[in-house]
């Protein structure tokens, strides 16, 4: 059981806070001769599995790397193109690993403020007046769980459907936020929530900097239920 990642969506539909709180699933690594016996397609600045599937690659899976350096998007580390590269039998045999695409900050953006329209939408579908919104949406794989507060933050979390405690751990992550976020003077309400600099770089700016508003603690309230 586990926690997978946690949101904080504030009352506009902005994504202010996001933690990833999971190991990914096995990636797969194999090395192949040419021509390559899988078909690879580009597809939102990524290269995926079009077709054909072999111990362990799935279609739909993203290229990750390429002989240990890792890729972005459509390009390696060093900046060649991923299917030209692969396109020349001279690069060949090659290491390539694949796995599930990562998503990028801007789609994590783009999710939170679905789920906010889509928040607004199930409370307008309500038969009776006065509905709580969306409190949980249940896969075969994960569950997500959402706490609207009064002001209209949203903090979401997304766990192994079997994971307990997680009405406790949304709460205590609002009295986080409260404590870390809105009792700061330094912290512009509805504004991303901000990792803290490292020791050595907060000492080297001096007391007159103003501290940071922290994201860590919201990280030991995601960790807190494993422990249940």
């Amino acid at each position: 059981m586990a926690i997978f990642s946690v949101y904080v969506v504030n009352k506009a539909g902005g994504l202010i806070y996001q933690l990833d709180h999971y190991a990914p699933r096995a990636e797969s690594e194999k090395t192949f001769g040419f021509p390559l016996e899988l078909v690879l397609r580009p597809h939102d600045e990524r290269v995926l599995v079009a077709f054909g599937q072999r111990d362990g690659v799935r279609v739909g899976h993203a290229v990750l790397a390429i002989n240990g350096l890792e890729v972005n998007g459509r390009f390696t580390g060093d900046g060649r193109d991923v299917l030209e590269y692969l396109s020349s039998p001279a690069n060949f045999p090659v290491s390539i690993r694949f796995g599930r695409p990562r998503l990028s900050s801007n789609e994590k953006l783009m999710l939170a403020s679905m789920f906010h329209s889509l928040f607004a939408i199930g409370s307008q579908l309500s038969p009776e007046q006065g509905s709580s919104g969306i409190e949980v949406l249940e896969t075969d794989t994960f569950k997500l769980h959402c706490f609207q507060t009064l002001t209209g933050i949203k903090f979401v979390v997304l766990a192994d459907p079997r994971q307990a405690g997680i009405d406790a751990l949304l709460r205590k992550i609002y009295e986080i936020y409260s404590d870390f976020a809105l009792k700061n003077p330094f912290y512009s309400l509805e504004m991303p929530i901000r990792y803290p600099l490292l020791l050595g770089q907060e000492q080297q700016q001096g007391p007159a900097s103003p501290p940071p508003v922290t994201g860590a603690a919201l990280e030991a309230a995601a960790s807190s239920p494993l422990n249940v």
